[in-house]
């Protein structure tokens, strides 16, 4: 006898068990057919009212069908099924239960039957599956469609975001050969704090108050650092410390910088629609933000040509401007911004390119994530300029590894940086102690 039958008879302790419970293979086929029942119950009533079903009376709607199907199951058990059932309708599906977790920094769906997470910087493998490639694809449908995005065969890439700003990428086949992948990148509720990074062990207090003059005293800086190394994360940091009386222009593929200030223009690129064409790139918004009066530009990332007009813009009166790049090293963030400004299509010579990094970037913050899945601001350095064809670069603080005997430890370098006269005079104090 099936279980639908068996839930049917009319007494529910034979039915359900000594505890109202559903052997696991059972409960697949009750969900599954509440699920269809639901869904054909609320298209109907949607295509009558001409409208989206509000959530009070979508879960009454499977409530009820889950008490006509096995209303002798036990209530938490049905109510975990009721709340699975909704996940899957209205909200994000299986991954609900872990973006509620604040443990969890990174969600990875590797196909329907495969998600790992990330926890305190170390990849964990858990027990959360979609019920097939069709249920995992209208999850990534239901994330980018508010956006104005598309993903289908002829498309099938995306980067979007979720509603708390959480990074969202995702690949479809035939590019992926294992299925749907999903990448999702979670902010916390919470803002961190620069005390939050000294707690975590990501800098010390000496290398934070200079980076609080840097950003107070309106120097450029530039964070670099490989994938998640946590450059938005101290991008966010950094940024608070910008004055609540300057207009603040934000620049992203997908909107994840958080700024608490009240004046804060957000702009986020947009992808070609269906037709190829309403391409808006980070380039044109760049452009685009220059003629927005803004006393500082903020962009998420550069990877390509927008790197020269972030460059121009640093170098004519948008002083405090930040932005973060990929690179393994301070030397290494220096050439790839000189391998960007080429990518714009402009014929300049290097020595001019490096003339104008030279001359726009103030402080380079090397960002890494280490192995014990920590991350540390592993160097800070000050741009001095052209020294020849060379642009001359001095390190203010840097972080010794361990030899496995002994920890790892922060130092100053002793250097005083150059810049410590302009900061002093825009009125950002700064103490020798810091460096010594």
């Amino acid at each position: 006898m099936g279980l639908l039958e068996r839930l049917d008879k009319k007494n529910p302790a034979a039915n359900a068990g000594p505890a109202g419970a559903v052997e696991p293979d059972e409960m697949s086929v009750l969900r599954d057919r509440v699920h269809l029942e639901v869904v054909e119950t609320l298209n109907k009533r949607e295509e009558k009212q001409g409208g989206n079903t509000g959530e009070p009376e979508t879960r009454a709607i499977i409530e009820n069908a889950l008490e006509a199907h096995a209303g002798g199951m036990a209530r938490p058990e049905r109510m975990r099924i009721a709340g699975e059932i909704y996940d899957s309708i209205r909200g994000l599906g299986p991954l609900e239960r872990l973006l509620m977790d604040e443990t969890v920094t990174e969600i990875m769906v590797n196909g329907a039957k495969q998600v790992f997470v990330e926890r305190k910087g170390k990849l964990v493998l858990t027990d959360v599956t979609f019920f097939d490639d069709e249920q995992l694809l209208n999850v990534i449908d239901r994330i980018v469609s508010p956006l104005g995005r598309h993903i289908d065969e002829a498309n099938p890439m995306v980067d979007a975001r979720l509603a708390d700003g959480s990074r969202v990428n995702a690949v479809i086949p035939p590019l992926s050969l294992k299925g749907p992948l999903l990448t999702i990148r979670k902010f916390s509720k919470s803002p961190l704090t620069v005390e939050n990074l000294i707690s975590y062990g990501s800098l010390t207090f000496k290398m934070a108050a200079f980076l609080e003059a840097c950003v107070k005293g309106r120097l450029n800086i530039v964070i670099s650092g490989g994938t998640g190394s946590g450059k938005t994360t101290l991008l966010n940091v950094l940024s608070a410390y910008i004055p609540h009386d300057e207009r603040i222009v934000t620049i992203e593929d997908a909107a994840e910088i958080q700024l608490q200030q009240k004046h804060v223009l957000t702009l986020e690129a947009r992808p070609a629609n269906l037709e190829g064409s309403g391409q808006i790139t980070i380039r044109d918004l760049v452009r685009n933000a220059l003629r927005m009066r803004p006393d500082r530009i903020v962009v998420g990332e550069v990877r390509g040509g927008e790197a020269l007009d972030m460059l121009q813009a640093m170098n004519t009166g948008h002083d405090g401007s930040m932005t973060t790049g990929h690179a393994n090293s301070t030397r290494d963030m220096l050439a790839r911004l000189e391998t960007m400004v080429l990518m714009a299509g402009m014929n300049l010579p290097i020595p001019a390119i490096r003339q104008q990094v030279a001359s726009a970037i103030d402080i380079i913050v090397q960002q890494s994530r280490m192995r014990d899945g920590s991350r540390k601001i592993i160097s800070i350095s000050e741009v001095l300029g052209m020294e020849g064809d060379v642009i001359v670069t001095q390190e203010i603080f840097t972080y010794d590894y361990g030899d496995g005997r002994t920890p790892g430890r922060f130092r100053p370098t002793g250097i005083k940086p150059h810049c410590c006269d302009k900061l002093s005079a825009s009125g950002a104090g700064v103490k020798d102690e810091w460096f010594s």
